[in-house]
């Protein structure tokens, strides 16, 4: 059986209105960072040869993905139930406008992270359920090195899952725009190699290989 490890990576940078805002599923093209990030980190993984990849159908996690991809993936897919969660009512909206409009409920969510949905949309709970089906089908039909480009409530969903962190927590998981994690699932227990790294062309993606690799043996 080949060995199994999970890329999971964040879409670069957006275009998006100024200040902090709910995006969620609205659809933002990746600017000029954006795409920079994308092409550092496709410069950063170029030794590995991925036996698929897989994306978010929303155009900034494709575009991001079909970057660092390139021509060593076997085949890209894009996935829907991989999209960032939905915020309904309130996507587009800058965060001081909802906790002026409606500041009971932008107080409720505060309160319960996990199962609160604003008007039309998904609570973390929800989107984790979608989440983690479509990374379980993934992980059911796929072995060797795996490329997944998501979002951040995504991703940290995922990493809440696998670290048994709460869900209520999990903001407290960074995932920067364009940020690689390497989730290894070839031992008997799964491990978060890296997490929230964005290349800076000073560690090769080799010293992460030769470190598992060292474990392994020592085992």
């Amino acid at each position: 059986m080949n060995p199994t490890v999970l890329y999971l990576v964040r879409h670069g940078a957006i275009i998006s209105v100024s200040g902090k805002a709910y995006i969620g599923q609205i659809e933002a093209p990746l600017s000029e960072e954006g795409v920079e990030q994308a092409w550092a980190m496709r410069k950063w993984l170029e030794p590995v040869h991925f036996n698929h990849a897989f994306s978010s159908d929303l155009s900034r996690s494709q575009r991001t993905c079909r970057i660092i991809a390139g021509n060593r993936a076997n085949s890209i897919e894009t996935v829907p139930s991989l999209r960032e969660i939905s915020l309904g009512e309130w996507e587009g909206f800058a965060f001081r406008e909802i906790e002026q409009r409606f500041p009971e409920e932008y107080a409720a969510r505060g309160r319960d992270m996990e199962n609160w949905r604003p008007p039309g949309g998904e609570s973390f709970a929800d989107c984790r359920v979608r989440v983690m089906e479509a990374l379980r089908r993934i992980l059911n039909c796929c072995q060797g090195n795996i490329l997944v480009v998501g979002h951040a409530g995504v991703n940290r969903l995922i990493l809440c899952d696998i670290l048994g962190i709460p869900v209520a927590n999990l903001h407290n998981i960074g995932q920067d725009y364009g940020c690689l994690n390497i989730i290894d699932y070839s031992g008997k227990h799964v491990r978060v190699n890296l997490l929230n790294y964005t290349p800076l062309y000073t560690r090769p993606v080799e010293q992460i290989t030769s470190a598992r690799e060292k474990r392994t043996a020592g085992r």
